[in-house]
């Protein structure tokens, strides 16, 4: 009999998705979800698949939570060893049993009014669990790590200056005793930075800069010293192999906006996803999805890591739905661009080259008089989560269809300011906002499920064949993985500005979500 023979790339790739179904498994069996995306991968996928397309119409709230104070909620739970930890803004943790909802600690820092946070709502989306401790960001620009059975304070750290414009909004993300913390502060001109601080101490391990200091690759591209002010703030929570020891980061976008006169250059470093050790915190790859970003186009949105065929071969690869209206896939090991494709309606770009660089349509940047682009500054899609199913191959994207009128004016730094150089005017009247499920080997839309206004809901797959998302009136949804077709829905009463999530308790499968100002949890009947 003759055998067959298996590529090395092929062989890689199954034994990749072995890692990968293995560690679903303990998901599954355990019930938890253990970090912001799910999984280091940022698929946002869940393994349970007791809740199904025949079984969804019997999914009923089984508790609620509403959290003390007035602060806004984007925060997906975490759930692990039985309990759930989910946070509020300004910044509010808070341990719930999962039988009832029932708070078994709450942890608050008080934040000033004085506080800043340019460009984004006083919001804080989420926690990292390691070893009985719970880590937190703050809006004025400290890590806390908190013990996970009180709520008692064990250690914090300072990690930027809150009145030049650094804070905290994003969920940590914990790999090899390592606290991974981004800063957010690009509108404010402040200089990128990705932190790693040890879990048990809180000693900072190293920084990576996202923007080159003079002498360093890519310092040619920030003329003068722009590169002081230069942006990329790192503002949302990324993704990690851990067989290729990589972190996958976004990047903001250059400062200032809308007016680059004075960063002439592609601004190494910003609306860029970046790849880096995990143990020195040094650059490995950098893919640069829009060169001079002078439309706020940053590209902090998450990284997903698929196991795919693209044009035929196995590949290990990272996939983005840009907020410039682009679909990329990328070789996760170098960074090589592999795959383009617009998702949304853009006109600023014919398309992209051979190295997935955009090919510019003519005055296109903001004037004096004003310039009509697409997308609007918010994107085709911004911070709310894709989700990824390996049983389709689909990447589920929360769309954002509308454009905007981008005016440029002149600018001077003044800290803790917005740093701009012009504005925008959206075109609310004519926007909308969708689900679209797009196939990673291929970058085509395979269905939409069109919404009222452009969303800010996450996204969740999972096993049982289902999507979950939501919407700014409210409905919380489930759609058919397959075809998109909506077969269940909720009123929540609020906005919902969060990633669902799901977990296994009490022989049961439960989903969550954060919709105006209470948490919403669901079960079958």
């Amino acid at each position: 009999m003759r055998r067959m023979r298996r590529s090395p790339e092929r062989l890689a790739l199954q034994i990749a998705a072995l890692v990968v179904a293995a560690a679903a498994t303990l998901v599954a069996q355990d019930g938890q979800w253990p970090m912001y995306s799910g999984q280091y991968s940022a698929q946002r996928y869940s393994p349970l698949t007791q809740i199904t397309p025949a079984t969804v119409g019997r999914l009923r709230p089984a508790w609620v939570y509403q959290p003390p104070g007035a602060g806004s909620l984007e925060a997906t739970p975490v759930v692990v060893n039985g309990v759930m930890y989910v946070t509020a803004g300004p910044t509010i943790v808070a341990a719930l049993d999962l039988k009832s909802g029932k708070p078994l600690w709450e942890w608050t820092r008080p934040i000033a009014p004085s506080v800043l946070n340019l460009g984004f709502p006083r919001v804080n989306r989420g926690v990292a669990y390691l070893d009985n401790m719970v880590y937190v960001g703050t809006l004025d620009g400290y890590l806390f790590a908190l013990d996970a059975r009180s709520g008692i304070e064990r250690w914090s750290v300072h990690v930027g200056e809150n009145p030049s414009g650094h804070a905290i909004t994003a969920a940590p993300l914990v790999v090899d005793n390592k606290v991974i913390v981004g800063i957010s502060g690009g509108e404010a001109g402040i200089r990128g930075f990705l932190d790693a601080y040890d879990a048990k101490t809180g000693k900072q391990l190293w920084r990576y800069w996202t923007i080159p200091s003079p002498g360093e690759p890519g310092s040619d591209t920030w003329p003068g010293d722009s590169w002081v002010h230069g942006g990329g703030a790192t503002w949302l929570t990324g993704s990690y192999d851990p067989q290729l020891k990589l972190l996958y980061w976004g990047t903001g976008n250059p400062g200032p906006d809308w007016n680059g006169d004075s960063r002439l250059g592609d601004n190494f470093g910003t609306s860029s996803l970046v790849a880096l050790d995990v143990e020195t915190g040094k650059l490995r790859w950098t893919f640069q999805f829009t060169p001079h970003d002078v439309h706020d186009w940053d590209a902090n949105q998450i990284p997903v890591l698929v196991d795919t065929e693209i044009n035929g071969r196995a590949r290990q690869v990272v996939v983005a739905a840009n907020r410039n209206g682009f679909f990329y896939v990328l070789d996760r090991r170098t960074g090589e661009y592999l795959l383009g494709q617009p998702y949304a309606k853009q006109t600023w770009a014919r398309g992209l080259d051979e190295k997935g660089r955009p090919i510019l349509i003519p005055n296109m940047e903001p004037s004096e008089k004003g310039t009509l682009v697409y997308p609007s500054l918010q994107g085709s899609t911004n911070w709310a989560s894709p989700s990824y199913s390996p049983q389709t191959n689909m990447l589920y994207v929360p769309v954002r269809e509308m454009g905007s009128i981008y005016f440029k004016t002149g600018v001077e730094y003044k800290p803790g300011t917005y740093y701009t150089g012009g504005s925008e005017k959206r075109l609310d009247e004519e926007s909308w906002g969708s689900v679209r499920a797009i196939d990673v080997r291929t970058g085509k839309q395979a269905w939409d499920f069109p919404l009222p206004t452009p969303t800010w809901a996450g996204v969740m797959a999972t096993a049982g064949g289902l999507v979950f998302s939501g919407s700014n009136e409210g409905n919380f949804y489930a759609l058919d993985a397959r075809t998109g077709k909506a077969l269940w829905q909720f009123q929540t009463g609020g906005a919902i500005r969060s990633g669902p999530m799901s977990y296994f308790a009490n022989d049961k499968q439960y989903v969550a979500v954060a919709g105006g100002h209470a948490l919403f949890v669901f079960a079958l009947d």
